[in-house]
């Protein structure tokens, strides 16, 4: 329903069922792996995501850039940033990300769009602006021009924060 309106792309945190989603949308859309991925999945994940969205480490960006090149496939990724530091979250330290960047930049099958971040999940969506603005920043003294932060609870904040990408389900599935 939601492609007939026009949504074209589209994200899962697991594997199971994205083959069956893909096979009833004949193909379209862009698929976003948005949650974190093991590497021992990685084959998995290659086959049948366009975007991944949570690299947050260099041993997953290899296994990855073997598996493209397995497939002869590219794979468009946002490295994941741990901006708020909670043990909960994954992704990398804010001070560790241009290493990270500069490390999965010399991969030739994976190309870095940009930066993305969980913030903590607050009733009050101001309480998380400043985990928005960091990330906004670090991108910017980065080049990278895609943010994907913001959820059901607090997307309006993070888009006047900079968001280029949303990660909405609760609100559409309500």
């Amino acid at each position: 329903m939601l492609h007939s309106l026009g949504v074209t792309a589209f994200g899962e945190n697991r594997l199971e069922g994205v083959a069956e989603k893909r096979e009833r949308l004949g193909g379209a859309g862009e698929w976003h792996m948005v949650g974190n991925v093991q590497r021992r999945k990685s084959r998995d994940v290659v086959g049948l995501f366009d975007w991944i969205d949570a690299v947050d480490r260099l041993k997953l960006a290899e296994s990855l850039q073997s598996r493209c090149v397995e497939a002869d496939k590219r794979l468009d990724v946002l490295l994941e940033v741990n901006v708020s530091g909670e043990g909960s979250k994954h992704g990398v330290r804010p001070a560790d990300a241009p290493a990270l960047l500069e490390a999965v930049s010399a991969l030739d099958r994976l190309t870095v769009k940009g930066l993305m971040a969980m913030a903590p999940y607050t009733e009050d969506p101001e309480e998380v602006r400043p985990v928005f603005a960091e990330l906004r920043e670090l991108a910017g003294k980065l080049g990278l021009p895609e943010l994907s932060m913001g959820m059901s609870n607090d997307y309006e904040v993070a888009v006047e924060e900079g968001a280029t990408q949303l990660r909405i389900g609760t609100a559409l599935f309500e």
